[in-house]
């Protein structure tokens, strides 16, 4: 299906599962590029390039940002970045994680006590947590 010499747009972004917009966005911000053009003048990709969408497309699943996800493919004299220079990236999407889930362990100790409330009632008595939850926002 490819040419020999490599990709077209549309059969890079069929095997990478993305649309070629989001291709032609990556070569704007410099993450990737075509390594050659076609006799039609058509871009050209090789299996770097493949290789490197698949690797975007892992960095952002796990959170990295686009700019991170740049910082991971090359340091700033273009090598593979060594541990140390990840290790902040790292840390920084940690805690981009940990405060949504503070925030949900709160939102689930919460929700757990209305249920205990609820079932700890009768069916026929006026639930406690809308009452609580009507007392709230009135107060706001």
């Amino acid at each position: 299906m490819s040419d020999i010499r490599g990709f077209t747009i549309s059969q890079l972004a069929e095997k990478v599962g993305i649309p070629t917009t989001t291709i032609h966005y990556y070569e704007r911000i410099g993450l990737v590029e075509p390594e050659d053009r076609s006799a039609g003048n058509y871009r050209l990709y090789s299996r770097a390039s493949l290789d490197k969408l698949r690797f975007i497309q892992a960095a952002q699943a796990i959170g990295f940002t686009l700019e991170d996800t740049r910082a991971l493919l090359a340091d700033e004299s273009g090598s593979v970045p060594k541990y140390g220079a990840v290790q902040g990236l790292i840390e920084d999407r940690l805690a981009d994680v940990e405060e949504p889930l503070k925030d949900l362990r709160h939102v689930r100790k919460v929700l757990k006590s209305a249920l205990e409330q609820c079932q700890q009632q009768k069916t026929t008595d006026c639930c406690v947590v809308i009452k609580g939850l009507r007392t709230m926002s009135q107060d706001t």
